[in-house]
């Protein structure tokens, strides 16, 4: 496992997190101990979690874990807020009223006393910005997490926030968790621009594309069975239908097993591994049901791609962005903003 400084801090993380969305729900209690234990002998160090996943089961899993795990104590914990736990009308959103009570909730829930990164699980609209920043300033002096970050929001709302907390004295954010995969890569027109010039680090969620890019799933044929979409084909951005009628997905999927088999590697690895390798990335949070799935998740750490594969992989998956404002000098100057990066 290779490690990587969390966004501008100070702080290290592997370059694998491990997302615990499935804790509680597609993996019971005993397999989430087992997927943890595997992770951590592994080397990696970085769990993240949020107080919604399983109504709060995953928290309570990993919290009963660190009781009991010699591994504790060198874990970076993540874990967010912002979505509602219950049906009080105030139990939602960024305000400080909710993140007060939301933070303190999933500190007991994880057993801890402290976290090391609080993540505003989405843009609010209805709550002011200094209002958010403001709590999560207080938040650190208050030495209840160390630093804090951003899910899902978009360049501007970044941006914004950035200045605001620059101009008022406040701690920075240091992280931006983005859905990010050879199949989604909208992010890279204006929200890695924004994560690169603030020297925030990301951490990509759903980087085999809702599965897609495992290769288990064939063309014209839905799937059936244990897998998400098998379960519900509808489900999300993933949605069987839509994905499987762009000829784009299916272009993607053919080159990502052509370097699996000439790598002898899963096509997992592969995906995996463009996505680590991409400016700004500094941890790519892998979710996994079984410990079978999260070794094989895991060998992608080894797995360094060469200049021509990731070139084959950029070039097929390759966003397709209007000519206006993003065409022309616009993407040249993107371009090498970015592989001007980390």
């Amino acid at each position: 496992m290779q490690y990587r400084k969390l966004g501008s801090s100070g702080t290290s993380v592997s370059t694998y997190a491990l997302g615990t969305m499935t804790f509680g729900a597609e993996a019971d209690e005993a397999t989430s101990h087992g997927i943890l234990d595997d992770y951590a002998d592994a080397g990696g160090n970085f769990i993240d979690t949020a107080d919604v996943y399983t109504a709060g089961a995953s928290e309570e899993i990993i919290g009963r874990w660190l009781t009991k795990s010699a591994a504790a104590g060198e874990m970076i914990l993540a874990t967010k807020g912002r979505f509602p736990m219950g049906k009080d009308v105030n139990d939602l959103g960024l305000s400080r009223r909710h993140l007060r009570l939301a933070l303190d909730a999933s500190l007991k829930r994880l057993g801890v006393d402290h976290i090391d990164l609080y993540q505003m699980h989405s843009w609010d609209p209805l709550t002011p910005l200094e209002e958010t920043l403001g709590f999560l300033h207080d938040a650190v002096a208050a030495g209840k997490i160390s630093y804090y970050g951003f899910s899902n929001y978009t360049g501007w709302q970044l941006t914004k926030a950035v200045g605001i907390a620059r101009a008022r004295g406040w701690d920075l954010p240091v992280t931006l968790q983005p859905q990010y995969s050879l199949l989604v890569r909208g992010i890279e027109a204006e929200i890695v621009p924004a994560a690169l010039d603030a020297g925030m680090g990301l951490l990509p969620w759903s980087p085999l594309g809702g599965g897609w890019l495992t290769g288990k799933y064939l063309r014209d044929t839905a799937p059936q069975g244990a897998t998400r979409l098998g379960e519900n084909p509808e489900r999300g951005m993933e949605a069987w239908k839509k994905r499987n009628a762009q000829e784009r997905t299916w272009a993607i999927i053919d080159v990502v097993l052509e370097i699996a088999n000439a790598r002898d590697v899963s096509a997992s690895q592969v995906a995996l591994a463009w996505v680590e390798q991409q400016p700004a990335v500094t941890s790519v949070i892998l979710g996994a049901r079984t410990t079978e799935q999260l070794a094989d998740n895991l060998a992608a750490a080894t797995l360094q791609l060469s200049p021509e594969d990731v070139q084959r992989l950029s070039e097929v998956s390759a966003p397709d962005f209007a000519d206006y404002p993003y065409g022309g000098p616009g993407i040249e100057q993107r371009s090498r903003r970015i592989d001007g990066g980390r």
